[in-house]
């Protein structure tokens, strides 16, 4: 591939991750990596190889950039003024964005219909770019029909990622203190104390924390399905800095329904990552870009698309074992 993709935000820590990522499957692949700080971004890209770097401005259109050929683009931090998925309307060029949230979709999602027919745009918006809800879709491979589905997401307080992630949070915990669920086969908004619940994690003890709406409760409840679904998140201390080890990622996946005898089936799996949920978030960009690159499988079809439409949980399970994420 000659031309090369575009990560907005590249020198950022899902950014740099996700190109380090790509350059260690795909060595050839030319990134550029796209920052305000052309130093920074200069280191990332002369440890990557392949790889260019360049200032952006994300007010503008055409970023501020010169006219250089790109495969696609891949924005890592908040596109505001919706500049990225412009630049790669414009130039018909897959896009993938991860920080608009379930609260701030609605623009996005307009932009990408009106010029549905450009280029596929991959809508990452979800807890880790979209691990948890791959992880939670490869565990109810074993369900012929899915009841409940209930997912933990517990997240130490050391390891709400760089400036940009910790930004979301905070733009996203400031709209709304409501949790989403699916109840019955309704999406339902929870009160803040209705919304509150404990995570569980691995060894047995609870970080505090709640339900939050995030695209992970209707894209799990549209796969599977599943007319009760929910997805807590918290933050806190979790096993492993307790330990005195490195701070750790654990999502708890619950699930009920039937199996494919028609009984009744229930499981429990903890899906833990040692360093965090850094890893995990660039293994879900980068899932994403190979994918809207056609380096693992077709090219996708013009549209808005989600990480669960694209993406073989299976294959997002192989590769989570690689980089040293553990399902129990």
């Amino acid at each position: 591939m000659e031309q090369s993709v575009l990560i907005l935000g590249g020198s950022g820590q899902a950014g740099s991750d996700t190109a380090a990522l790509l350059r260690r499957w795909y060595p050839t692949l030319p990134l550029t990596i796209a920052g305000r700080d052309l130093d920074r971004a200069q280191r990332v890209a002369d440890e990557l190889g392949t790889a260019t770097a360049v200032t952006i401005d994300l007010s503008r259109r055409d970023l501020g950039l010169t006219e250089t050929a790109h495969s696609a683009v891949i924005a890592t931090l908040w596109d505001d003024r919706l500049n990225g998925l412009h630049y790669a309307q414009d130039r018909e060029l897959p896009y993938l964005s991860i920080s608009s949230g379930l609260l701030d979709i609605g623009p996005e999602i307009v932009a990408g219909a009106q010029k549905s027919s450009a280029a596929p745009v991959l809508v990452a918006s979800h807890l880790m770019a979209g691990i948890v809800v791959l992880a939670t879709l490869d565990s109810a491979r074993a369900f012929a029909g899915v009841d409940t589905v209930r997912v933990g997401v517990a997240l130490d307080e050391t390891d709400t990622g760089g400036p940009a992630g910790i930004a979301d949070l905070e733009r996203w915990s400031s709209v709304t203190s409501a949790g989403l669920v699916r109840r019955d086969g309704v999406f339902t908004w929870l009160a803040e104390a209705d919304a509150r619940a404990d995570v569980r994690t691995v060894d047995g003890t609870t970080v505090a924390g709640q339900s939050i709406p995030v695209l992970d409760v209707p894209s799990l409840a549209l796969a599977t399905g599943a007319p009760n679904v929910r997805v807590d998140f918290a933050v806190g201390e979790t096993p492993s800095r307790r330990r005195g080890e490195p701070a750790s990622t654990e999502i708890r996946i619950e699930l009920d329904g039937t199996d494919h005898a028609g009984d009744p089936l229930h499981r429990t799996h903890h899906l833990v990552h040692p360093a965090g949920q850094r890893p995990l978030t660039a293994l879900g960009i980068a899932l994403g870009a190979e994918r809207l690159l056609g380096l693992h499988g077709v090219r996708p079809a013009p549209g808005i698309h989600m990480p669960e439409s694209l993406i073989d949980p299976a294959y997002a399970m192989e590769r989570m074992r690689e980089i040293g994420a553990k399902l129990s």
